[in-house]
């Protein structure tokens, strides 16, 4: 297995971080930069998205844990390996929000896929996190 995590922080509230996710994993894009989502059900557990990186093809991930307010996580196959990408949301003790977006790449061969795929995958997660956080910063103001 391979993973990596990308943690940020913000003033805003768990409450507006989900619906910042909620509202990204819903379709709705958060800036020009945003990968697009399209649901295939409801908003919860077992649900299909497509997703639309910028430039890419477009992929089936399924949403495998969802906890309000504190864990998001879709799971894409990729030939024999699984990625699964997780928000968790904690709360800070002034109020505000911790976000840690981790990318966990399993399967046969991510032992050796991973440390070069992962890179590739997750270097976009700074600016998609700041995207996520300025449209829940802005939600609250």
């Amino acid at each position: 297995m391979w993973s990596t995590d990308y943690r940020a922080e913000t003033e805003a509230s768990p409450l507006a971080v989900w619906a910042a996710l909620r509202a990204l994993h819903s379709g709705q894009r958060l800036s020009e930069r945003s990968d697009r989502f399209e649901l295939h059900g409801p908003f919860a557990k077992g649900t299909e998205i497509s997703v639309t990186p910028q430039g890419q093809d477009t992929f089936r991930s399924r949403i495998t844990e969802l906890v309000e307010n504190e864990v998001y996580e879709d799971e894409t196959s990729f030939g024999d390996l699984r990625l699964r990408f997780r928000h968790t949301l904690a709360v800070r003790p002034d109020g505000g929000t911790v976000v840690t977006h981790r990318l966990e790449i399993d399967g046969e061969g991510a032992d050796d896929t991973g440390p070069e795929l992962g890179p590739q995958i997750s270097e976009d997660f700074p600016v998609a996190m700041r995207d996520l956080l300025a449209f829940a910063e802005r939600s609250v103001r």
